[in-house]
Protein backbone atom coordinates (compact mmCIF):
# COMPACT_ATOMS: atom_id res chain seq x y z
CA UNK A 1 0.00 0.00 0.00
CA UNK A 2 1.14 3.34 -0.73
CA UNK A 3 2.31 6.17 1.80
CA UNK A 4 -0.78 8.81 0.82
CA UNK A 5 -2.81 5.66 1.04
CA UNK A 6 -2.72 4.82 4.41
CA UNK A 7 -4.95 5.80 7.35
CA UNK A 8 -4.11 7.45 10.50
CA UNK A 9 -4.55 5.20 13.56
CA UNK A 10 -7.22 7.36 15.39
CA UNK A 11 -8.94 8.49 12.69
CA UNK A 12 -9.48 4.60 11.97
CA UNK A 13 -10.51 4.11 15.29
CA UNK A 14 -13.10 7.41 15.40
CA UNK A 15 -14.97 5.78 12.50
CA UNK A 16 -15.11 2.24 14.21
CA UNK A 17 -16.09 4.59 17.35
CA UNK A 18 -18.69 6.05 14.83
CA UNK A 19 -19.84 3.23 13.06
CA UNK A 20 -20.43 1.42 16.96
CA UNK A 21 -22.42 4.44 18.74
CA UNK A 22 -25.12 4.63 15.87
CA UNK A 23 -25.69 0.87 15.67
CA UNK A 24 -26.17 0.63 19.30
CA UNK A 25 -27.89 4.25 19.20
CA UNK A 26 -30.34 2.45 16.70
CA UNK A 27 -30.41 -0.90 18.83
CA UNK A 28 -31.76 1.27 21.95
CA UNK A 29 -34.50 3.07 19.98
CA UNK A 30 -35.70 -0.42 18.88
CA UNK A 31 -35.76 -1.38 22.12
CA UNK A 32 -33.35 -4.76 21.22
CA UNK A 33 -31.90 -4.62 24.20
CA UNK A 34 -29.18 -7.83 24.73
CA UNK A 35 -28.09 -6.30 21.38
CA UNK A 36 -27.64 -2.33 22.20
CA UNK A 37 -25.74 -3.94 25.78
CA UNK A 38 -23.58 -5.70 23.48
CA UNK A 39 -22.74 -2.80 21.21
CA UNK A 40 -22.06 -0.63 23.60
CA UNK A 41 -19.77 -2.90 25.62
CA UNK A 42 -17.38 -2.62 22.39
CA UNK A 43 -18.04 0.88 21.87
CA UNK A 44 -16.89 1.49 25.33
CA UNK A 45 -13.62 -0.86 25.57
CA UNK A 46 -12.95 1.08 22.40
CA UNK A 47 -13.37 4.28 23.94
CA UNK A 48 -11.21 3.45 26.57
CA UNK A 49 -8.41 1.78 24.78
CA UNK A 50 -8.08 4.97 22.50
CA UNK A 51 -7.89 7.93 25.78
CA UNK A 52 -5.28 5.67 27.06
CA UNK A 53 -3.45 6.04 23.15
CA UNK A 54 -4.49 10.29 22.90
CA UNK A 55 -3.98 10.81 26.79
CA UNK A 56 -1.45 13.50 26.10
CA UNK A 57 -4.15 15.70 23.83
CA UNK A 58 -6.55 17.03 26.96
CA UNK A 59 -9.02 18.22 24.11
CA UNK A 60 -9.39 14.72 22.65
CA UNK A 61 -9.82 13.18 26.26
CA UNK A 62 -12.40 15.53 27.10
CA UNK A 63 -14.52 15.00 23.84
CA UNK A 64 -13.69 10.93 24.45
CA UNK A 65 -14.84 11.35 28.15
CA UNK A 66 -17.98 12.96 26.84
CA UNK A 67 -18.74 10.13 24.38
CA UNK A 68 -17.97 7.65 26.96
CA UNK A 69 -20.45 9.25 29.83
CA UNK A 70 -23.51 9.03 27.19
CA UNK A 71 -22.49 5.18 26.32
CA UNK A 72 -22.61 4.71 30.14
CA UNK A 73 -25.99 5.87 30.51
CA UNK A 74 -27.47 4.47 27.40
CA UNK A 75 -26.17 1.09 28.58
CA UNK A 76 -27.61 1.56 31.83
CA UNK A 77 -30.84 2.20 30.47
CA UNK A 78 -30.74 -1.06 28.29
CA UNK A 79 -29.43 -3.24 31.45
CA UNK A 80 -32.54 -1.34 33.69
CA UNK A 81 -35.18 -2.70 30.59
CA UNK A 82 -33.17 -6.35 31.24
CA UNK A 83 -33.63 -5.77 35.08
CA UNK A 84 -30.03 -6.41 35.17
CA UNK A 85 -29.72 -3.88 38.26
CA UNK A 86 -26.24 -4.33 39.81
CA UNK A 87 -24.76 -3.98 36.06
CA UNK A 88 -27.28 -0.66 35.18
CA UNK A 89 -26.29 0.58 39.08
CA UNK A 90 -22.30 0.49 37.98
CA UNK A 91 -23.10 2.01 34.83
CA UNK A 92 -24.53 5.10 36.14
CA UNK A 93 -21.67 5.23 38.77
CA UNK A 94 -19.42 5.34 36.30
CA UNK A 95 -20.74 8.12 34.02
CA UNK A 96 -21.50 10.09 36.77
CA UNK A 97 -17.59 9.83 38.05
CA UNK A 98 -17.44 11.16 34.43
CA UNK A 99 -20.28 13.83 34.98
CA UNK A 100 -21.69 14.26 38.41
CA UNK A 101 -24.70 16.26 37.06
CA UNK A 102 -25.26 14.13 33.62
CA UNK A 103 -28.91 14.16 32.96
CA UNK A 104 -29.78 11.00 31.21
CA UNK A 105 -27.33 9.09 34.05
CA UNK A 106 -29.30 10.95 37.23
CA UNK A 107 -32.35 9.71 35.26
CA UNK A 108 -31.83 6.35 35.14
CA UNK A 109 -30.08 5.81 38.30
CA UNK A 110 -33.42 7.06 39.75
CA UNK A 111 -35.91 4.75 37.55
CA UNK A 112 -33.20 2.00 38.93
CA UNK A 113 -33.49 2.39 42.54
CA UNK A 114 -37.25 2.99 42.19
CA UNK A 115 -37.25 -0.05 40.34
CA UNK A 116 -35.24 -1.64 43.62
CA UNK A 117 -37.49 0.35 45.96
CA UNK A 118 -35.19 2.71 47.41
CA UNK A 119 -37.56 5.27 47.29
CA UNK A 120 -35.72 8.13 49.35
CA UNK A 121 -33.16 7.89 46.90
CA UNK A 122 -34.46 7.25 44.11
CA UNK A 123 -36.27 10.64 45.15
CA UNK A 124 -33.15 12.53 45.64
CA UNK A 125 -32.35 11.55 41.53
CA UNK A 126 -35.01 12.88 40.32
CA UNK A 127 -34.76 16.38 42.61
CA UNK A 128 -30.92 16.41 41.22
CA UNK A 129 -32.95 16.07 37.49
CA UNK A 130 -35.20 19.10 38.08
CA UNK A 131 -32.20 22.10 37.01
CA UNK A 132 -31.35 20.19 33.69
CA UNK A 133 -34.84 19.04 32.93
CA UNK A 134 -35.77 22.41 32.58
CA UNK A 135 -33.40 23.21 29.89
CA UNK A 136 -33.95 19.27 27.74
CA UNK A 137 -37.45 20.15 27.57
CA UNK A 138 -38.00 16.88 29.84
CA UNK A 139 -39.41 19.00 32.62
CA UNK A 140 -42.79 17.15 32.55
CA UNK A 141 -41.22 13.77 32.50
CA UNK A 142 -39.22 14.03 35.44
CA UNK A 143 -42.16 15.66 37.62
CA UNK A 144 -43.74 12.36 36.60
CA UNK A 145 -41.48 10.48 38.00
CA UNK A 146 -41.23 12.85 41.24
CA UNK A 147 -45.09 12.56 42.41
CA UNK A 148 -44.50 8.59 41.64
CA UNK A 149 -41.74 8.76 44.10
CA UNK A 150 -43.00 10.81 46.42
CA UNK A 151 -46.54 8.81 46.28
CA UNK A 152 -44.79 5.22 47.02
CA UNK A 153 -42.62 6.64 49.56
CA UNK A 154 -45.73 7.79 51.42
CA UNK A 155 -46.95 4.25 51.20
CA UNK A 156 -43.94 2.81 51.89
CA UNK A 157 -43.32 4.66 55.08
CA UNK A 158 -47.14 4.43 56.69
CA UNK A 159 -48.71 1.31 55.11
CA UNK A 160 -51.20 4.16 53.33
CA UNK A 161 -52.83 2.37 50.35
CA UNK A 162 -56.13 2.82 49.15
CA UNK A 163 -57.36 0.40 45.73
CA UNK A 164 -60.84 2.29 45.94
CA UNK A 165 -61.04 3.95 42.80
CA UNK A 166 -59.68 0.89 40.68
CA UNK A 167 -62.32 -1.30 42.88
CA UNK A 168 -64.60 0.78 41.61
CA UNK A 169 -64.00 0.76 37.96
CA UNK A 170 -64.07 -3.03 37.98
CA UNK A 171 -60.68 -3.20 37.94
CA UNK A 172 -60.02 -1.45 35.31
CA UNK A 173 -57.05 0.11 33.88
CA UNK A 174 -53.63 -0.58 34.85
CA UNK A 175 -52.78 -2.16 38.35
CA UNK A 176 -52.52 0.92 40.95
CA UNK A 177 -48.94 1.67 41.56
CA UNK A 178 -47.85 0.48 45.30
CA UNK A 179 -44.53 0.43 47.36
CA UNK A 180 -43.39 -2.40 49.20
CA UNK A 181 -44.18 -2.02 52.84
CA UNK A 182 -43.34 -3.77 55.80
CA UNK A 183 -45.56 -3.15 59.07
CA UNK A 184 -45.19 -3.96 62.66
CA UNK A 185 -43.59 -7.28 62.81
CA UNK A 186 -40.42 -8.91 63.38
CA UNK A 187 -38.73 -12.43 62.23
CA UNK A 188 -38.08 -14.90 65.53
CA UNK A 189 -37.94 -18.75 66.43
CA UNK A 190 -41.03 -19.93 66.34
CA UNK A 191 -42.99 -22.74 68.26
CA UNK A 192 -44.97 -23.40 65.21
CA UNK A 193 -41.84 -24.23 62.96
CA UNK A 194 -38.52 -22.86 61.92
CA UNK A 195 -38.70 -19.29 62.07
CA UNK A 196 -42.15 -17.30 61.81
CA UNK A 197 -43.51 -13.80 61.57
CA UNK A 198 -44.36 -11.71 64.99
CA UNK A 199 -46.75 -8.59 66.05
CA UNK A 200 -44.57 -6.01 67.69
CA UNK A 201 -47.74 -4.57 68.87
CA UNK A 202 -51.23 -5.17 68.73
CA UNK A 203 -52.77 -5.20 65.01
CA UNK A 204 -56.35 -4.55 64.79
CA UNK A 205 -58.57 -6.56 62.61
CA UNK A 206 -58.00 -5.19 58.54
CA UNK A 207 -54.76 -3.83 59.27
CA UNK A 208 -51.61 -4.11 56.94
CA UNK A 209 -48.98 -6.13 58.05
CA UNK A 210 -46.93 -5.72 54.82
CA UNK A 211 -46.82 -5.33 50.94
CA UNK A 212 -44.05 -6.64 49.01
CA UNK A 213 -43.55 -7.74 45.17
CA UNK A 214 -42.86 -11.16 43.89
CA UNK A 215 -39.50 -11.59 42.70
CA UNK A 216 -41.13 -13.65 40.12
CA UNK A 217 -44.36 -15.21 39.32
CA UNK A 218 -45.51 -17.24 36.85
CA UNK A 219 -49.63 -17.96 35.56
CA UNK A 220 -51.42 -19.65 33.25
CA UNK A 221 -55.03 -20.91 32.69
CA UNK A 222 -55.88 -24.34 33.68
CA UNK A 223 -58.30 -26.92 31.99
CA UNK A 224 -58.67 -30.51 31.66
CA UNK A 225 -56.79 -32.72 33.84
CA UNK A 226 -54.28 -33.54 31.65
CA UNK A 227 -53.43 -30.08 29.77
CA UNK A 228 -53.68 -28.91 33.36
CA UNK A 229 -50.79 -31.20 34.43
CA UNK A 230 -48.65 -30.07 31.51
CA UNK A 231 -49.03 -26.96 31.86
CA UNK A 232 -48.01 -26.68 35.53
CA UNK A 233 -44.63 -28.80 34.55
CA UNK A 234 -44.44 -25.76 32.22
CA UNK A 235 -44.94 -22.85 34.60
CA UNK A 236 -42.73 -24.30 37.07
CA UNK A 237 -40.08 -24.25 34.73
CA UNK A 238 -40.42 -21.01 33.43
CA UNK A 239 -40.76 -19.97 36.99
CA UNK A 240 -37.46 -21.56 38.20
CA UNK A 241 -36.38 -20.28 35.22
CA UNK A 242 -36.91 -16.40 36.37
CA UNK A 243 -35.75 -17.05 39.50
CA UNK A 244 -32.44 -18.31 38.46
CA UNK A 245 -32.39 -15.07 36.21
CA UNK A 246 -33.34 -12.61 39.10
CA UNK A 247 -30.69 -14.31 41.63
CA UNK A 248 -28.03 -13.49 38.98
CA UNK A 249 -28.76 -10.32 38.66
CA UNK A 250 -29.27 -8.81 41.91
CA UNK A 251 -26.97 -9.14 44.66
CA UNK A 252 -29.86 -8.12 47.40
CA UNK A 253 -32.51 -10.55 45.88
CA UNK A 254 -29.37 -13.42 46.00
CA UNK A 255 -28.98 -13.04 49.25
CA UNK A 256 -32.40 -12.91 50.60
CA UNK A 257 -33.64 -16.14 48.91
CA UNK A 258 -30.33 -17.30 50.27
CA UNK A 259 -32.30 -16.90 54.05
CA UNK A 260 -34.75 -18.94 53.26
CA UNK A 261 -35.45 -22.41 54.16
CA UNK A 262 -34.86 -25.23 52.32
CA UNK A 263 -36.46 -27.43 54.74
CA UNK A 264 -33.91 -29.01 55.99
CA UNK A 265 -31.94 -27.92 59.86
CA UNK A 266 -34.86 -25.24 60.56
CA UNK A 267 -34.21 -25.11 63.82
CA UNK A 268 -30.43 -24.08 63.23
CA UNK A 269 -31.73 -21.46 60.82
CA UNK A 270 -30.18 -17.83 61.47
CA UNK A 271 -33.21 -15.65 62.09
CA UNK A 272 -32.99 -12.57 59.80
CA UNK A 273 -33.31 -9.06 60.91
CA UNK A 274 -36.79 -7.94 59.47
CA UNK A 275 -34.66 -4.68 58.46
CA UNK A 276 -33.16 -6.54 55.54
CA UNK A 277 -36.57 -6.69 54.03
CA UNK A 278 -37.74 -3.63 54.21
CA UNK A 279 -37.75 -1.19 50.92
CA UNK A 280 -35.10 1.81 52.34
CA UNK A 281 -33.05 -0.87 53.78
CA UNK A 282 -29.54 0.06 53.21
CA UNK A 283 -26.89 -1.22 51.43
CA UNK A 284 -24.42 -4.09 52.53
CA UNK A 285 -21.32 -6.39 51.63
CA UNK A 286 -24.35 -9.27 50.94
CA UNK A 287 -22.62 -12.82 51.49
CA UNK A 288 -21.51 -14.58 48.21
CA UNK A 289 -22.97 -17.48 49.42
CA UNK A 290 -23.48 -20.19 46.74
CA UNK A 291 -27.03 -21.38 45.33
CA UNK A 292 -27.09 -24.14 43.28
CA UNK A 293 -29.68 -25.34 41.57
CA UNK A 294 -30.96 -27.99 43.90
CA UNK A 295 -31.14 -25.36 46.81
CA UNK A 296 -32.88 -22.75 44.40
CA UNK A 297 -35.64 -25.77 44.01
CA UNK A 298 -35.94 -26.97 47.66
CA UNK A 299 -36.31 -23.02 48.35
CA UNK A 300 -38.94 -23.09 46.14
CA UNK A 301 -40.64 -26.21 47.09
CA UNK A 302 -41.07 -25.12 50.29
CA UNK A 303 -41.99 -20.84 49.90
CA UNK A 304 -43.66 -20.83 47.09
CA UNK A 305 -47.14 -19.38 46.86
CA UNK A 306 -49.98 -20.07 44.82
CA UNK A 307 -52.36 -17.26 44.12
CA UNK A 308 -55.71 -19.09 44.44
CA UNK A 309 -55.48 -20.47 47.99
CA UNK A 310 -57.48 -20.41 50.39
CA UNK A 311 -56.23 -17.79 52.16
CA UNK A 312 -55.96 -15.17 49.26
CA UNK A 313 -57.81 -13.10 47.63
CA UNK A 314 -57.03 -12.49 43.76
CA UNK A 315 -58.13 -9.01 42.68
CA UNK A 316 -57.86 -7.21 38.68
CA UNK A 317 -56.86 -9.74 35.64
CA UNK A 318 -55.10 -12.12 37.16
CA UNK A 319 -58.63 -13.80 38.71
CA UNK A 320 -59.01 -16.71 36.72
CA UNK A 321 -55.54 -17.65 36.14
CA UNK A 322 -53.56 -19.91 38.22
CA UNK A 323 -50.31 -18.44 39.72
CA UNK A 324 -46.77 -18.97 41.77
CA UNK A 325 -45.03 -16.81 43.07
CA UNK A 326 -41.87 -16.19 45.61
CA UNK A 327 -42.49 -13.61 47.68
CA UNK A 328 -39.71 -13.00 50.39
CA UNK A 329 -41.27 -11.75 53.52
CA UNK A 330 -44.19 -13.97 53.46
CA UNK A 331 -42.34 -17.13 52.89
CA UNK A 332 -41.77 -16.93 56.70
CA UNK A 333 -45.66 -16.55 57.90
CA UNK A 334 -46.67 -20.40 58.96
CA UNK A 335 -49.33 -22.22 59.28
CA UNK A 336 -52.43 -22.68 61.04
CA UNK A 337 -56.16 -23.87 61.46
CA UNK A 338 -56.94 -20.57 63.69
CA UNK A 339 -55.22 -17.95 61.19
CA UNK A 340 -55.17 -14.14 62.06
CA UNK A 341 -54.56 -12.93 58.80
CA UNK A 342 -55.22 -12.69 54.67
CA UNK A 343 -53.84 -11.93 51.58
CA UNK A 344 -55.00 -10.80 49.01
CA UNK A 345 -53.22 -10.49 45.60
CA UNK A 346 -52.97 -7.30 43.53
CA UNK A 347 -50.86 -7.64 39.88
CA UNK A 348 -47.54 -8.95 41.21
CA UNK A 349 -48.02 -8.01 44.95
CA UNK A 350 -48.74 -9.42 47.65
CA UNK A 351 -50.79 -7.48 50.73
CA UNK A 352 -51.19 -9.48 53.74
CA UNK A 353 -53.37 -7.98 56.51
CA UNK A 354 -54.97 -9.17 60.14
CA UNK A 355 -58.03 -10.41 59.35
CA UNK A 356 -58.76 -10.62 63.26
CA UNK A 357 -57.50 -8.56 66.08
CA UNK A 358 -53.58 -9.43 66.74
CA UNK A 359 -51.82 -9.02 70.01
CA UNK A 360 -47.92 -7.92 70.60
CA UNK A 361 -46.13 -10.94 70.78
CA UNK A 362 -48.83 -13.17 68.91
CA UNK A 363 -47.52 -15.20 65.75
CA UNK A 364 -48.68 -13.88 62.30
CA UNK A 365 -50.48 -16.98 60.59
CA UNK A 366 -52.38 -17.87 57.72
CA UNK A 367 -54.07 -21.31 56.06
CA UNK A 368 -51.73 -23.10 53.62
CA UNK A 369 -55.16 -25.11 52.70
CA UNK A 370 -59.53 -25.30 53.98
CA UNK A 371 -59.83 -23.83 57.49
CA UNK A 372 -63.72 -24.20 57.06
CA UNK A 373 -63.24 -28.31 56.91
CA UNK A 374 -63.05 -31.32 59.71
CA UNK A 375 -60.03 -31.71 61.72
CA UNK A 376 -59.66 -35.91 59.88
CA UNK A 377 -59.66 -33.30 56.32
CA UNK A 378 -57.23 -31.10 57.62
CA UNK A 379 -54.97 -33.69 59.13
CA UNK A 380 -54.57 -35.31 55.27
CA UNK A 381 -54.01 -31.84 53.49
CA UNK A 382 -51.41 -31.24 56.44
CA UNK A 383 -49.64 -34.41 55.78
CA UNK A 384 -49.32 -33.23 52.25
CA UNK A 385 -47.50 -30.05 52.81
CA UNK A 386 -45.10 -32.48 55.19
CA UNK A 387 -46.36 -31.41 58.57
CA UNK A 388 -48.46 -32.35 61.45
CA UNK A 389 -50.35 -29.23 62.71
CA UNK A 390 -50.50 -28.73 66.56
CA UNK A 391 -52.74 -25.50 66.45
CA UNK A 392 -54.74 -24.74 69.68
CA UNK A 393 -57.61 -25.38 67.76
CA UNK A 394 -56.09 -28.61 66.55
CA UNK A 395 -55.52 -29.59 69.70
CA UNK A 396 -58.78 -28.60 71.02
CA UNK A 397 -60.80 -30.84 68.09
CA UNK A 398 -58.16 -33.59 69.10
CA UNK A 399 -59.61 -33.48 72.86
CA UNK A 400 -63.08 -33.63 71.34
CA UNK A 401 -62.44 -36.24 68.94
CA UNK A 402 -63.62 -38.99 71.18
CA UNK A 403 -67.28 -37.90 71.42
CA UNK A 404 -69.57 -40.32 69.48
CA UNK A 405 -71.77 -37.72 68.82
CA UNK A 406 -69.49 -35.83 66.71
CA UNK A 407 -68.34 -38.73 64.94
CA UNK A 408 -72.23 -39.42 64.23
CA UNK A 409 -72.65 -36.11 62.96
CA UNK A 410 -69.94 -35.90 60.44
CA UNK A 411 -70.81 -39.66 59.34
CA UNK A 412 -74.56 -38.49 59.00
CA UNK A 413 -73.39 -35.27 56.42
CA UNK A 414 -71.09 -38.07 54.60
CA UNK A 415 -74.45 -39.54 54.16
CA UNK A 416 -76.65 -37.25 53.35
CA UNK A 417 -78.50 -36.14 56.62
CA UNK A 418 -80.72 -33.20 56.87
CA UNK A 419 -77.83 -29.88 57.12
CA UNK A 420 -80.40 -28.21 59.74
CA UNK A 421 -80.33 -31.66 61.79
CA UNK A 422 -76.30 -31.59 61.57
CA UNK A 423 -76.14 -28.16 62.54
CA UNK A 424 -79.25 -28.90 65.78
CA UNK A 425 -77.53 -31.82 66.71
CA UNK A 426 -73.91 -29.77 67.50
CA UNK A 427 -75.47 -27.17 68.97
CA UNK A 428 -77.69 -29.13 71.44
CA UNK A 429 -74.43 -30.98 72.68
CA UNK A 430 -72.08 -27.76 72.56
CA UNK A 431 -74.87 -27.01 75.18
CA UNK A 432 -74.18 -29.87 77.05
CA UNK A 433 -70.26 -30.56 76.76
CA UNK A 434 -70.58 -26.69 77.81
CA UNK A 435 -68.26 -24.88 75.23
CA UNK A 436 -67.95 -21.28 74.78
CA UNK A 437 -65.98 -18.66 73.61
CA UNK A 438 -63.41 -19.64 70.50
CA UNK A 439 -64.15 -23.20 70.80
CA UNK A 440 -67.57 -22.94 69.51
CA UNK A 441 -66.42 -21.04 66.32
CA UNK A 442 -64.07 -24.00 65.91
CA UNK A 443 -66.57 -26.36 65.77
CA UNK A 444 -68.87 -24.53 64.09
CA UNK A 445 -65.83 -24.16 61.58
CA UNK A 446 -65.64 -27.72 61.20
CA UNK A 447 -69.12 -28.37 59.50
CA UNK A 448 -69.05 -25.14 58.19
CA UNK A 449 -70.76 -26.51 54.99
CA UNK A 450 -73.85 -27.60 56.75
CA UNK A 451 -74.21 -24.10 58.75
CA UNK A 452 -74.09 -22.67 55.52
CA UNK A 453 -76.71 -24.94 53.58
CA UNK A 454 -78.92 -24.13 56.32
CA UNK A 455 -79.15 -20.75 56.45
CA UNK A 456 -79.31 -20.25 52.48
CA UNK A 457 -82.49 -22.95 52.30
CA UNK A 458 -85.97 -21.41 53.25
CA UNK A 459 -87.08 -24.87 53.74
CA UNK A 460 -84.32 -25.81 56.45
CA UNK A 461 -84.64 -22.55 57.97
CA UNK A 462 -88.88 -22.75 58.25
CA UNK A 463 -87.73 -26.28 60.22
CA UNK A 464 -84.59 -25.41 61.95
CA UNK A 465 -84.36 -21.76 62.39
CA UNK A 466 -85.89 -21.24 65.60
CA UNK A 467 -83.84 -23.89 67.20
CA UNK A 468 -80.52 -22.96 66.38
CA UNK A 469 -78.75 -19.78 66.41
CA UNK A 470 -79.34 -16.62 64.04
CA UNK A 471 -76.52 -16.23 61.55
CA UNK A 472 -75.09 -13.24 62.47
CA UNK A 473 -74.43 -15.28 66.32
CA UNK A 474 -72.74 -17.80 64.24
CA UNK A 475 -70.55 -15.58 61.59
CA UNK A 476 -69.45 -13.76 64.57
CA UNK A 477 -68.19 -17.16 66.41
CA UNK A 478 -66.73 -18.69 63.41
CA UNK A 479 -64.87 -15.30 62.58
CA UNK A 480 -63.36 -14.57 65.81
CA UNK A 481 -61.88 -18.53 65.78
CA UNK A 482 -60.45 -18.83 62.28
CA UNK A 483 -60.88 -15.33 60.68
CA UNK A 484 -63.11 -13.92 57.50
CA UNK A 485 -63.52 -16.04 55.08
CA UNK A 486 -65.78 -15.44 51.63
CA UNK A 487 -68.08 -18.36 52.22
CA UNK A 488 -68.77 -16.95 55.37
CA UNK A 489 -69.42 -13.47 53.73
CA UNK A 490 -71.47 -15.22 51.34
CA UNK A 491 -73.56 -16.74 54.81
CA UNK A 492 -73.68 -12.93 56.20
CA UNK A 493 -74.54 -10.67 53.24
CA UNK A 494 -78.02 -12.95 52.12
CA UNK A 495 -78.89 -13.27 55.82
CA UNK A 496 -78.87 -9.21 55.48
CA UNK A 497 -80.18 -9.19 52.50
CA UNK A 498 -83.01 -11.13 53.44
CA UNK A 499 -83.47 -9.62 57.06
CA UNK A 500 -82.66 -6.25 55.95
CA UNK A 501 -80.03 -3.89 56.84
CA UNK A 502 -79.86 -1.39 59.26
CA UNK A 503 -77.20 0.71 60.95
CA UNK A 504 -76.27 -2.53 63.39
CA UNK A 505 -75.87 -4.76 60.63
CA UNK A 506 -73.65 -1.80 58.50
CA UNK A 507 -71.45 -1.92 60.99
CA UNK A 508 -71.55 -5.47 61.08
CA UNK A 509 -70.72 -5.80 57.71
CA UNK A 510 -67.94 -3.44 57.46
CA UNK A 511 -66.08 -5.33 60.52
CA UNK A 512 -66.45 -8.44 58.84
CA UNK A 513 -65.43 -6.88 55.24
CA UNK A 514 -61.88 -4.85 57.07
CA UNK A 515 -61.32 -8.71 58.20
CA UNK A 516 -61.53 -10.33 54.52
CA UNK A 517 -60.41 -7.53 52.66
CA UNK A 518 -58.13 -5.35 54.71
CA UNK A 519 -58.32 -1.32 55.42
CA UNK A 520 -57.19 -0.88 51.96
CA UNK A 521 -60.54 0.26 50.24
CA UNK A 522 -63.27 2.88 52.02
CA UNK A 523 -67.06 1.43 52.41
CA UNK A 524 -68.63 1.80 48.67
CA UNK A 525 -65.47 -0.51 47.41
CA UNK A 526 -65.87 -2.95 50.22
CA UNK A 527 -69.40 -3.20 49.72
CA UNK A 528 -69.18 -3.57 46.07
CA UNK A 529 -66.12 -6.45 47.06
CA UNK A 530 -68.89 -7.97 49.37
CA UNK A 531 -71.37 -8.40 46.99
CA UNK A 532 -69.36 -9.79 44.72
CA UNK A 533 -68.46 -12.88 46.98
CA UNK A 534 -72.85 -13.44 46.84
CA UNK A 535 -72.31 -14.04 42.83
Amino acid sequence: MREDEQVPPTETAEDAMQQLRSKAAELLLREEWKESVQIYSQFINLCQEEMIKISNDPDQVSKLHKSLCLAFSNRAEARLRLRDFNEALQDCEQALKIETTHFKALLCKGKILLSLNTYSLALDCFKATLLDAHASGNLETVNGFLEKCKKLEYQSRTGAFDLSDWVLSGFRGKYPEMAEYVGAVQIKKSEISGRGLFATKNIDAGTLVLVTKAIAIERGILSGEDSSERTQLVMWKNFIDKIVESTSKCQRTHHLISTLSSGENEDELEVPDISLFRPESEESDYSNEKLDMDRILNILDVNSLVEDAVSAKVLGKNRGFHGVGLWLLASFINHSCNPNARRMHVGDFVMIHASRDVKVGEEITFAYFDMLSSLEKRKEMSQTWGFHCNCRRCKFEEGMSSKQELGEIEMGLERGIDAGCAVYRLEENMKRWIIRGKEKGYMRASIWSAYAETYGSERLMKRWGRRIPATEVVVDSVVEAVGSDERVSKVLMEGLKRSGCGVAEMERTTKFGRGLYGKVVKKQALRSLLEMDIC
